[in-house]
């Protein structure tokens, strides 16, 4: 037996179908990135978070004039002497942030045409968020979910919860194959966040693991209810060649029917990429109204390296 229980196997081509051994070595890539309070609201995978409650809390946040109603143990009683006036200092304090994870390995997600399948790439994001919110001492959970199951993993401190998570974003990601029917698009994707909205009280940070396949305005109703009480991410993963026609002809197949496409024409190439330009940037629109970023990922670049450069630019606008 390997460790965590899983069996010993073969390992899969890490490119299409995710292998255990891989996920568990990501373990050791979940650094380098931050969820500590300094980190602005809007950066890849906020963990624990300063609350906005005054209180005797752990970090120091300011000094201010008294306040009628404020607790008199907060006074700072030497800068009152010095001022003439009552000043009072006032805490944050830190609390649990659970997370919960939606991991989506639906057929739309079984595409790739240079390195890794989308499946793959959200497995790993999955796995690493998991790990890395387990090392800073927060409950992780998830939903991961195909076109037919929903699996439910609540949120607990533990390595055993993590290693179900990853058990079951395995199991589903190894369901995948070619050939098989269009994939159900939002529906699922929908009842996904439904069931979301009845496991998650408040406080909790969400974080959707998708190539946002088939949304539409239930999508953006369902986040816009979650995002009331809970902070919300997508990480939206996609293909070079959903942005960027190659220079040459295609056969295009969605497992049943198949026609072939002249990707040599300039005119159909920029069309396409303004397409996908437009539909990512309307998803992004409607999502920042409800204070929801949208991380784009891609399927070439490792997935470690964009988390980390994700957050460097999340906190760069936040100096600004």
């Amino acid at each position: 037996m390997a460790r965590d229980g899983a069996a010993t196997s073969p390992e899969p081509d890490n490119r299409i179908y995710v292998g255990l051994h891989h996920l568990h070595a990501l373990q050791h890539q979940a650094r380098g990135f931050s969820f500590l309070p300094k980190q602005p609201i809007h950066s890849v995978l906020l963990g624990r978070h300063a609350s906005r409650l005054r209180g005797r809390g752990l970090n120091f946040e300011e000094l201010r004039h008294y306040r009628i109603g404020d607790d008199i143990r907060t006074m700072d009683w030497k800068v009152s002497n010095r001022t003439r006036k009552p000043h009072v200092r006032v805490y944050t304090e830190e609390r649990e942030r659970p997370v919960l994870l939606l991991v989506d390995q639906r057929q739309s997600m079984f595409f790739g045409s240079v390195e890794k399948m989308k499946s793959v790439v959200a497995a790993e994001v999955a796995a690493l968020a998991a790990w890395r919110v387990l090392a800073v001492g927060d409950r992780v959970g998830a939903l991961v979910f195909n076109d037919h199951e929903i699996a439910e993993v609540k949120p607990r401190r533990s390595r055993s919860t993590v290693m179900q998570i990853l058990h079951h974003t395995l199991r589903m990601n190894h369901a995948l194959a070619a050939g098989k029917g269009p994939a159900s698009g939002a529906p699922q994707l929908n009842r996904c966040l439904l069931e979301a909205e009845q496991l998650c009280g408040h406080d909790y940070l969400i974080v959707l693991i998708s190539d946002m396949t088939g949304w539409d305005t239930t999508t953006v109703k369902h986040i816009k209810r979650l995002s009331r009480h809970n902070n919300i991410i997508a990480t939206q993963i996609y293909d070079p060649l959903e942005k960027d026609l190659p220079g040459h002809q295609l056969v295009v197949s969605d497992g049943a029917l198949q026609i072939e496409v002249d990707a040599r024409n300039r005119k159909l190439q920029r069309q396409y990429t303004s397409d996908f330009v437009s539909s990512v940037e309307f998803l992004q629109g409607e999502l920042k109204k409800y204070d929801v970023p949208v991380i784009s990922t891609d399927t070439v670049i490792p997935v470690q390296e964009q988390i980390r450069k994700a957050i460097g630019d999340a906190r760069q606008r936040g100096r600004r």
